[in-house]
């Protein structure tokens, strides 16, 4: 068969690759100019740096056969996001924790002391969450949501907390140990050369073509017999029924001598900062020495046409409008919609190669008893 993919990143690479050890020929095509989509790395002309051009990138995750995976494509190194905040005119440790708590409240609580503490200053009125702010609410009460989650969110979604759903706040751990590791995930780390390698010796297969630097339209199709589309699932039907919902970034690039902020990640929960994070690349491979530093504060906004979209907001509008586009996706032959634009999800790196190397599987199986590869091998909605 002649699969074509559209979209050089996660889902493109590892769907491709798969396919063609299978015995397929590939195309796998992007618009940019470069493979790896968002997770793209290059280094830094100026100082060296390592870049997670797109934003930072931590490999986490607890699928045991995932893990292997990208180790057999890149040496990963051992990596723990220790994220930072600055509120009030102090720094604490995320995601909150016994440390955040006792610094917070000037107190020296133990474990189970904390817990019956933040017992005390949550909200008990509330016992069915329906947002943001009454999750949080609810969690850690009014101090500690005013102080770290509040003001971010608000940059962050350029909404209101109550107008959130609940998950957003179920998705953050609180931990009533010192442990400021953010992810709670047995593996972690990330590829020593950076991303893109990674990427690039995913596609190294003679049957894979490699096409960057032009946009897929509609006749490009045709050609093959299976499309593996990983691009806005609204773009594929022109924006017919209209926009999804999305929030992109806007990067400020500045650099310093020496190390500018003594972590990778240092987020601004304050409402009056109006950037949410300082990122400082240097230390996202701290097993190299640069003398410069490279660092981004992150402004998030509404998505524009014209931008690149990062997070989909999947509220009820969107939702509603989700809905109609997949109906048109499972009315259209021989396309198969994957990955976080794919299916308008927000997806870690980890669950999209998953779910690549299950659609992947999905498809092969499809194609040996003969029958028709769904819009979707996991639903959107």
């Amino acid at each position: 068969m002649k699969i074509l993919n559209v979209g050089a990143g996660l889902s493109g690479a590892v769907i491709g690759r798969k396919l063609a050890e299978a015995g397929h020929d590939v195309t796998v095509m992007d618009s940019r100019d470069h493979i790896g989509g968002n997770c793209h790395t290059a280094r830094d002309a100026d100082t060296g740096v390592l870049v997670h051009t797109y934003g930072p990138h931590i490999f986490h995750t607890d699928d045991e056969e995932v893990w292997t995976y990208v180790n057999g494509f890149a040496r990963f190194r051992p990596f723990q996001n220790r994220v930072k905040t600055t509120v009030q005119g102090a720094v604490y440790a995320l995601p909150v924790n016994l440390h955040t708590i006792n610094q917070f409240f000037g107190k020296t609580l133990r474990p189970e002391e904390a817990r019956a503490f933040i017992a005390a200053q949550a909200d008990t009125t509330i016992t069915d969450p329906q947002n943001f702010e009454e999750q949080a609410l609810m969690t850690v009460g009014p101090q500690l949501y005013e102080a770290f989650f509040k003001g971010y969110t608000v940059k962050q979604w350029g909404l209101a907390p109550h107008l959130l759903p609940a998950s957003i706040l179920k998705r953050l751990p609180l931990r009533f140990t010192y442990d400021d590791n953010y992810f709670f995930h047995k593996f972690q780390g990330m590829p020593e050369e950076g991303y893109s390698p990674m990427i690039a010796a995913i596609l190294d297969h003679p049957r894979i073509t490699l096409t960057l630097g032009r946009s897929f339209a509609a006749p490009d199709a045709e050609t093959y017999d299976h499309v593996f589309f990983s691009g806005p699932l609204d773009s594929y039907f022109d924006y017919e029924l209209g926009r999804l919902g999305y929030r992109t970034l806007d990067f400020e690039r500045f650099t310093a001598e020496g190390d500018y902020q003594g972590c990778a990640v240092m987020n601004y929960g304050d409402r009056d900062v109006p950037y949410t994070r300082i990122t400082e690349h240097k230390h996202f491979a701290p097993w190299e020495t640069h003398s410069r530093s490279l660092c981004y504060r992150e402004y998030s906004r509404a998505a524009e046409p014209q931008d690149i979209p990062y997070y989909p907001i999947r509220l009820a509008d969107e939702k509603a409008l989700l809905a109609r586009y997949v109906a048109l996706a499972q009315n259209t032959p021989a396309v198969t919609f994957v990955g976080r634009l794919g299916t308008y999800r927000y997806l870690d790196m980890d669950v999209t190669i998953r779910e690549a190397l299950d659609t992947a599987e999905m498809f092969l199986q499809a194609d040996q008893d003969g029958r028709a590869m769904p819009a979707f091998a996991v639903s959107p909605l």
